[in-house]
């Protein structure tokens, strides 16, 4: 009989798994903060708009990469079976479908200065978040490529090149934003053109590098992942399309929500939008972490389930809730003993502005620590689930909580009843409070219970 795993099994094992992701999560969402940080150097102005302008592509990025995350747990199965066919197929047609998210949606960014002027926008941030889409939409393509690679790599537990091609991009955007926004070593002074160059140029590169491992690695190469590219395969691409669409449209409604806060954000004016870019930013690196953890945990999830040990899948539920609860205890102090030096790292103290966007930023960061634990939560239920195959009423308890309490409550909170940002963030707790609660009775009701064993039959029946 299989010794039942301990504690340390759970912590060990996930962490094997989470670690990677963790890392390669956050040098993803770094890409985003060094353009957040080299704007701040740059501009308020500049800064308002990219914060506008990744927000727009983030929303129709996450909405696209549903499809890409479907093929993780397809690939799994189809490895399980053995049929390494089927690992080419699944791959392949969540590239077609990704790339054909990619096009559809350009024409969002090209006009996206209208879109943004009808949200009552200022028309100067408008205009340069609109100048940052056009050229930033072009890499909406690459990046959900690479979510497609990285979700067949990691079920074929190759994390950790993923991981160095994520780094090596952020280090190429870090040189290329230096030398484009600010037109240092002889190239031109391009302001947010440059960041969005320099983002497009990573992107392209780390898919390049994927792309490549996958067509030498010895371990790989035998998947043969490019093969007969152009050929469709409709029963493939209608079984991803199918599995990925709820995926993605529960991340839309969480993501959307920090996005339409934006919007009202912006309302307010320049410095508060500009604060709230950063507070977000920081938020979501955070997030990052907890996002990590859920992959390895819908991992463990579908493993326990498929091997039929109920006792081993709540076990290790409770290990990674655990971990994740960890992880908020440590992001909770920081946000609350030292919020202005987090947020002064995104700034260049010298502008008349900062100290104005510093005292706003801290009272994000302090709404922010309110909804750590039920952010972290909610995250944590939706792999769960996920390891369940359980996709589809996660999504409408997803949406119901944040689209129908929680934006509600924050433009209530920040306009009728005067309490402008801290508002809109204090509805976004409320939100996501409800989501982590609801999600995470779901799983507990849906996860499998071990065996009951009675004593021993004193009759010797």
């Amino acid at each position: 009989m299989t010794r039942p795993s301990s504690t340390s099994d759970h912590v060990r094992a996930i962490l094997a798994l989470g670690l990677p992701l963790i890392g390669s999560h956050l040098a993803q969402m770094s890409l985003h903060v060094t353009d957040t940080v080299m704007l701040g150097w740059y501009g308020v102005t500049e800064l308002a708009s990219v914060v506008l302008g990744a927000s727009i592509f983030f929303i129709t990025f996450i909405l696209g990469a549903g499809f890409a995350q479907a093929v993780m747990p397809m690939v799994a199965e189809a490895l399980g079976r053995g049929d390494e066919a089927q690992v080419r197929r699944d791959t392949r047609m969540g590239l077609w479908l990704s790339i054909g998210f990619g096009a559809a949606t350009y024409p969002v960014f090209w006009w996206s200065g209208a879109l943004l002027l009808a949200l009552r926008q200022d028309p100067e941030v408008a205009a340069l978040a609109q100048d940052y889409l056009r050229v930033a939409g072009l890499g909406m393509i690459p990046a959900l490529l690479v979510m497609v690679l990285k979700s067949t790599f990691s079920a074929l537990g190759r994390t950790q090149i993923v991981l160095w091609a994520t780094l090596a991009a952020v280090a190429v955007n870090a040189v290329l934003n230096w030398a484009l926004i600010f037109g240092k070593w002889g190239a031109p002074e391009l302001g947010v053109t440059g960041a969005a160059l320099a983002s497009v140029a990573a992107q392209t590169m780390s898919l390049l590098a994927l792309a490549l491992y996958a067509a030498v690695q010895p371990a790989l190469c035998r998947f043969h992942l490019f093969q007969r590219f152009w050929r469709p395969d409709w029963p493939a691409l209608a079984r991803v399309f199918a599995l990925g669409w709820p995926i993605g449209l529960t991340g839309l409604a969480e993501g959307s929500i920090f996005q339409a806060a934006a919007l009202m954000m912006g309302w307010l004016g320049t410095v508060p939008l500009a604060a709230h870019g950063i507070a977000l930013e920081i938020t979501a690196l955070a997030f990052m972490v907890h996002v990590g953890i859920s992959n390895a945990a819908t991992i463990r999830t579908g493993h326990a389930d498929g091997a039929g040990d109920p006792r081993g899948l709540r076990d290790g539920a409770r290990v990674a809730i655990g971990l994740s609860l960890a992880v908020c205890f440590v992001i909770v102090t920081l946000f609350l003993t030292v919020p202005q030096q987090i947020i002064a790292l995104f700034l260049d103290l010298s502008q008349p502005e900062s100290a104005e966007i510093i005292a706003f930023g801290t009272i994000l960061l302090a709404l922010a620590a309110l909804f750590q634990v039920a952010d972290a939560m909610q995250v944590m239920a939706l792999g769960l689930l996920r390891g369940l195959r359980d996709t589809r009423v996660p999504m409408a308890l997803a949406t119901i909580s944040y689209w129908l309490v929680g934006i509600p409550t924050s433009y209530l909170l920040a306009f009728p009843l005067g309490l402008g940002g801290p508002g809109l963030w204090l509805g976004l707790v409320i939100g996501l409070t409800l989501a982590g609660a609801l999600l995470m009775i779901r799983f507990w009701l849906r996860a499998p219970r071990p065996p009951v064993h009675s004593g021993p039959n004193i009759l010797g029946g």
